[in-house]
């Protein structure tokens, strides 16, 4: 593997403020486990990727500079008239080291194409990010049974490009399961994992979709699972507190 420290990414996506950013910050780096880079690179500590709204990424670097730092998308030019967009170069320049690209609601909110999710991820690792690849089906292709062929076809297309040895990190979000309260199962997670291992045998593989306090340690226990990318439970600080801790007592216990 890449690295053995479980990942937690919190994508905050277009929520939070400057305020909480300093409470969710504090409360993070004042564990004891967690409060400086040193811990963060262990192998017994979970490693924090923190995905603020765009805005807020420069003020966490200067403020916590040994907080990791990942934006939530990327343009897939490094550079050009593109009015409202955000470059990998410059995400890299305000202190971010990773950048999710892809995500489900950027390919259904904005039309986005696996090829063009190359792009970005293409971009991003040029300009000296780690892009985080999602991947994941609908809820009709889940219950047809189609959920192996649809991710192992948009995961090519998606990685189209990229050397299988460079660093990046794929996160597989049924999308029946981002916001909805709905939890792959175990069974589940395990089979699309254990698929995703076959083809990707160094890559950290995440789950994402509702993942909460009360499932974290589940899902985080599951073989080929290296972490969780969380939504709304990131968001509270308490909740998210118990995740980290899920995280590191996995940690601990391999």
């Amino acid at each position: 593997m890449q690295n053995t420290n479980t990942y937690i990414v919190s994508n905050w996506k277009m929520n939070g403020t400057a305020v909480l950013m300093h409470e969710m910050v504090k409360a993070f780096i004042e564990n004891p486990a967690t409060k400086n880079d040193k811990a963060q690179s262990t192998n017994t500590t979970p490693r924090w990727v923190f995905c603020p709204p765009a805005l807020l990424i420069t003020e966490t670097k200067q403020n916590y500079p040994e907080i990791i730092l990942g934006g939530q998308d990327c343009h897939q030019k490094r550079t050009g008239a593109f009015t409202g967009n955000i470059s990998a170069s410059l995400l890299k320049e305000s202190g971010a080291t990773y950048v999710i690209v892809g995500h489900s609601e950027r390919r259904h909110y904005h039309n986005e194409s696996n090829a063009l999710i190359a792009e970005k991820a293409c971009m991003a690792i040029k300009c000296g990010l780690i892009p985080i690849i999602c991947i994941g089906e609908s809820e009709e292709t889940y219950n047809n049974g189609l959920t192996l062929d649809f991710l192992k076809k948009q995961l090519d297309e998606s990685l189209c490009g990229l050397n299988k040895e460079q660093h990046f990190i794929v996160a597989y979000e049924p999308i029946w399961a981002i916001g909805t309260g709905k939890t792959a199962t175990r069974t589940d997670i395990e089979k699309v994992h254990s698929f995703l291992r076959n083809q990707l045998p160094d890559t950290p593989l995440l789950y994402g979709g509702s993942v909460t306090a009360s499932n974290a340690y589940d899902i985080l226990t599951t073989p080929n699972v290296n972490g969780v990318l969380v939504g709304g439970a990131s968001l509270k600080i308490d909740e998210f507190k118990t995740i980290l801790e899920a995280a590191r007592m996995c940690d601990t216990a391999t």
